[in-house]
């Protein structure tokens, strides 16, 4: 921000302004197009990410809002289109699990097989959202010891010695029964934004910012970004638009929800008191 700020000679405060205008103009175009998708297979996963600072040195930090701590985005993604159909930026319990999947479910237009891991909120929320009228099931993964070797491994996950498949409700095809998609969706998350690092300075130091950024990734990744395998966009792959957008689009927007100014009263030349 501060390099932007620099090569357009503007205020940094110009900048912050100007993507939180543009983060909340990207929620608005995210909530009104991508309805009615006509989904036949979706993914869903939780990506950690922390605000502020990481959860064990919340107690420490000096002056930590309300909110500081971990943060987890909910995704969920189309197997066929790559399209982001929802996500939510919150903790990573049952409440926030049940308000994702109610999302979910009204941005569907058919009946879908839906995969998730074996995290248990995920359990209620779907029956809760969906009604069971879903044909769903879980991938779960088993985990091996984590690695002991002294200076390796430290920040790497226990590796996975096996999957099982385990079906929750309809008939689900077993064949489809994945989250590889979702999963290196997570990835290409990632590698595009900073602040989902591992190890980084760029965390998001207040929620809003956060959300603002994420809001402008995955409207660029749904409309704006040409996905490799399908040689279109996602959304002109799952048929909610016609056309690749362009960062002008989401300016436009900008434009469209910026307040009309208001009329300016007569100009009074103030004459000096004569002391």
């Amino acid at each position: 921000m501060r390099s932007v700020s620099r090569v357009a000679n503007v205020s940094i405060n110009t900048v912050g302004k100007l993507l939180a205008e543009a983060g909340n103009a990207c929620i608005i175009l995210h909530d009104e197009l991508v309805r009615d998708v006509p989904s036949r297979r979706v993914q869903c996963d939780e990506i950690w990410s922390f605000c502020y600072a990481k959860q064990g040195n919340v107690s420490r930090a000096t002056a930590a809002p309300a909110e500081a701590g971990d943060v987890w985005t909910w995704t969920a993604i189309d197997a066929d289109s790559k399209l982001i159909i929802s996500f939510l930026v919150g903790g990573r319990d049952a409440t926030y699990a049940t308000e994702f999947m109610h999302d979910v479910a009204a941005r569907l237009r058919y009946r879908v097989q839906m995969t998730t891991d074996g995290h248990r909120p995920y359990l209620e929320a779907i029956r809760d959202a969906f009604e069971n009228r879903i044909d769903y099931a879980q991938l779960i993964k088993i985990f091996g010891d984590s690695p002991t070797t002294r200076g390796t491994g430290r920040y790497s996950p226990p590796p996975c010695t096996g999957i099982r498949t385990r079906r929750v409700s309809g008939l689900p095809d077993p064949d489809h029964v994945s989250t590889s998609y979702c999963e290196r969706q997570n990835l290409t998350m990632r590698m595009s934004m900073r602040r989902f690092t591992r190890l980084t300075n760029a965390f998001s130091k207040k929620i809003e910012n956060h959300c603002h950024a994420l809001a402008l990734y995955f409207v660029h990744y749904n409309f704006c970004r040409i996905h490799k395998s399908l040689r279109t966009s996602p959304a002109m792959a799952a048929g909610i638009t016609d056309r690749l957008w362009s960062l002008e689009d989401v300016i436009a927007k900008i434009d469209e929800m910026a307040p009309q100014p208001k009329p300016r009263g007569p100009y009074k030349k103030r004459t000096p008191e004569l002391s």
